[in-house]
This record gives C-alpha cells, sequence and structure tokens, in this order.
C-alpha cells in the first residue's frame, strides 16, 4: 500500500543493538584473517585507523540525521545539500549496492562456518540462507530488530570468549614478542597497515545503517547521536581485543588463509570442539546480513516515496508494516552477488564504494553548513571536522587506486 507510514517504535537500545549488529561481528568474523594476510602483526593498527576513519564521518551523520530524519539519508543529505534529484538517486543507488554486496561478502563468509556444522553445497546454504533472511526482514521492523538485538548479544558473546581464552596474548612477554616480530622496513609497514585499514574499515560499515530506520526511531534527535556514538566506541574496543589475540596466537599464513579463523583460533588455544563458536560465527554473519537487507530495502523504499524510482518501491505491506517489494529485490541482487562474487573482492569493493559515498555526506554537511540552513554549531563542528573527514575518505579512495594499480603492473 502506498502512502502507509512506517511504524515508529525503535528506542535507544534498540537501535544501538542494531547498529552494532551490522558493525561488530560479521566482519571481524569473517575479514580478520584477511586483515592479517595484509598488515601482519600490525592488523590490530589497521583496525584502529579504520575506527578514527569511521568516527569522523560518524560525526557527520550524527548531525545530518537530526536535521533530516528521514529513511535513504545519505540520498536525502545530497538532495537537500545540492537540490539536484539525479545526483540524490545516484547517492541512494550506491547506498543501496553498498549493503547488497556486503550482505553478499557476509553471506559467502559464512558458508566456512556453517560447513563445519552442515554437510551442504555452498550454493545451497547460501540460498537457505538468503530466503531466510528475507522472511525475518518482511516479518516486521521491530520483530527484525529484537531478532538482531539478540542475536548481536549472542556474537558479542562468542568475540568476549575468543578474548577471554587468548588473555594470555595481553601479557608483557607474549606482546613484547609479537611487536618484535612486525616487518622491518617501516614504509612496508605504513603500506601494510593501510591496505589493511581499507579491508578493516569495512568491519566498521554499519553505523551509516542505523540513519535509513530514521522514520521508526523514536525522539530521533535525542536517540541518534548517543547510539551512533556508542556503537563505534563498543566496536573499536572489541575488534582491537580480537584482532591482537588473532595475530598473538596464530602464523599469519595459517590466519589468512583460514575460512573460518576464530574458529580455527578457539581449537588452537583451548582444543575444544568449535561447534559453539562456529553456531555463534554464523548467528553473527546472519545478523550482520539481515541488517543489511533491512538497510538497503528502506533505501529503495525511500527513493520510491521521493519519486526518483517507481512508487511500486513505496509500497508497504497493510499486515507487517515492512516494504516487501523494495525488500525482494534487495534479496534477488544480493543471491546474484553471493554466487558470482569472490568475498575479498566484495569486501573491498565495499570499502571503497563506501567511502566514495561517506565523500558525498560529508560534502553535503559542509555545503550546509556553509550556506547556513539556521542550525547553530560551532566553527570546528561546521567546517573543520567535515572537511577532515572528506579529505580522509577522498585520501583513502586514491590510496586503494594506486594500491591496485601498482598491484596490477607488478
Amino acid at each position: 500500500m502506498q502512502g502507509q507510514p512506517l511504524k515508529r517504535s525503535l528506542s535507544l537500545p534498540l537501535l544501538t543493538l542494531y547498529g552494532l549488529g551490522t558493525t561488530v561481528g560479521a566482519g571481524i568474523y569473517v575479514l580478520v584473517g584477511k586483515v592479517a594476510g595484509v598488515a601482519g602483526v600490525l592488523a590490530p593498527v589497521s583496525f584502529i585507523v579504520a575506527a578514527v576513519l569511521a568516527g569522523l564521518t560518524a560525526l557527520s551523520f550524527s548531525q545530518l540525521v537530526v536535521r533530516f530524519p528521514r529513511s535513504a539519508g545519505e540520498a536525502v543529505y545530497v538532495e537537500q545539500a545540492f537540490g539536484r534529484p539525479a545526483l540524490s538517486m545516484a547517492v541512494g543507488l550506491a547506498v543501496v549496492v553498498v549493503g547488497l554486496v556486503s550482505s553478499a561478502a557476509i553471506v559467502s563468509g559464512a558458508v566456512g562456518y556453517l560447513q563445519n556444522i552442515v554437510a551442504a553445497p555452498g550454493w545451497v546454504i547460501i540460498l537457505a540462507t538468503v530466503l531466510f533472511l528475507t522472511g525475518v526482514a518482511v516479518w516486521g521492523i521491530t520483530e527484525s530488530v529484537l531478532i538482531a538485538g539478540i542475536a548481536t548479544v549472542l556474537e558479542i558473546g562468542g568475540l568476549g570468549l575468543i578474548v577471554w581464552v587468548g588473555r594470555d596474548a595481553f601479557g608483557a612477554d607474549v606482546i613484547s614478542t609479537v611487536v618484535a616480530r612486525r616487518p622491518d622496513d617501516s614504509g612496508f609497514a605504513v603500506l601494510g597497515v593501510l591496505s589493511g585499514a581499507v579491508l578493516a574499515f569495512y568491519a566498521f560499515i554499519g553505523f551509516e545503517d542505523m540513519v535509513n530506520v530514521a522514520e521508526e526511531v523514536r525522539r530521533p534527535e535525542r536517540v541518534f547521536p548517543r547510539a551512533i556514538g556508542i556503537t563505534l566506541a563498543a566496536t573499536l574496543i572489541i575488534y582491537t581485543a580480537v584482532s591482537w589475540v588473532a595475530v598473538a596466537t596464530m602464523p599469519i599464513e595459517q590466519l589468512s588463509a583460514s575460512t573460518a579463523p576464530l574458529s580455527d583460533i578457539f581449537v588452537r588455544l583451548t582444543g575444544l570442539p568449535t561447534l559453539a563458536i562456529d553456531g555463534l560465527a554464523v548467528i553473527a554473519v546472519l545478523n550482520g546480513a539481515l541488517v543489511q537487507i533491512i538497510m538497503a530495502s528502506r533505501v529503495l523504499y525511500g527513493l520510491g516515496r521521493q519519486g526518483t524510482l517507481p512508487a511500486i518501491f513505496a509500497s508497504v505491506s497493510r499486515r507487517t508494516l515492512t516494504p516487501v517489494f523494495a525488500t525482494g529485490v534487495s534479496a534477488g541482487i544480493l543471491l546474484t552477488l553471493a554466487f558470482t562474487v569472490p568475498l575479498e573482492a566484495l569486501a573491498r569493493f565495499t570499502s571503497t564504494l563506501t567511502l566514495l559515498i561517506f565523500a558525498a555526506v560529508n560534502l553535503a554537511l559542509l555545503r550546509l553548513n556553509v550556506s547556513s540552513d539556521g542550525v547553530r554549531v560551532t566553527p570546528a563542528t561546521a567546517i573543520v571536522l567535515p572537511a577532515l573527514a572528506l579529505v580522509s575518505c577522498l585520501g583513502f579512495v586514491l590510496f586503494q587506486l594506486v594500491d591496485f594499480l601498482g598491484k596490477s603492473f607488478s
């Protein structure tokens, strides 16, 4: 039904769990080995650099969502700043692509863990997973976020278990031993950290998804800045601890080659069966994919309501008050990507396109602040921070391009 509003039912705890559900878990469960393969023992530094990069843009999102608490947030911000519907649609569709490519990476990454539990071909696992998640997303926003919230608590528990069994990695002797394994070539180390940060940045993607459920949040002007801040702070602490345990307890070659890195770490440290960790990893990756499907469908819904996509995308079920058609389209694209594109390529593409979207959002905030839209902000918040965020995003995109070209022609 077109014109039917979305249900406004999300509070600070639920929105924070939603953000943690798409940020904490999936990336670290799937990519910690890949980041270590690039950055070596400096992988924790890559996660810290990625967190700083994400945090700068998070400040911009916190300001913009308070001004414009609507679905398809990034597209709305660009439209408000530049008044160009075509540019707004391009940004909105880019957000959808990021969400679905990210979901495809998450679902592909789940296969290794799921095959430790169920003997089934990878394509069967992917198909069953996407159909299940689509059904949950259609069910209802409150139900979906509650399920995601429960899954988030479980997946954080799994990461906490890894840190606990690997707690000896934080001893002074282990720290000095690991630090001694860092590359002698400082130039190589910096390049490794930056390249690892591009991959690790994928693991921080999620806080921006929160703005796309703005029409389903109670008192968004109070809730969003707090929820985004809590999400990023918790994510940084957890990722730094887990990545340190990973590089301190496993040879980098084994870690980077693993399809289920946290399960392998658990076995190495305890000698116990991996069923519990495999189960928690599956919950984590499925939870991350669920939240991305919800996000992508809300962006398509928002673009349909703006008139930049056909009106059918704005149709909402009378029964569930969810955008069923937009959710179905999102699931179809996700399946295609998961079946055809390798995991690391999906993650790198997601990170790069997200950085470009973040650059557009930071530029939109700069334009709005410079044109004085009546919102009182300090000069640093108005100009310096979004400008710094813009430059950092574009700088990482340029680094990624140079790194790719260098590897292609080497």
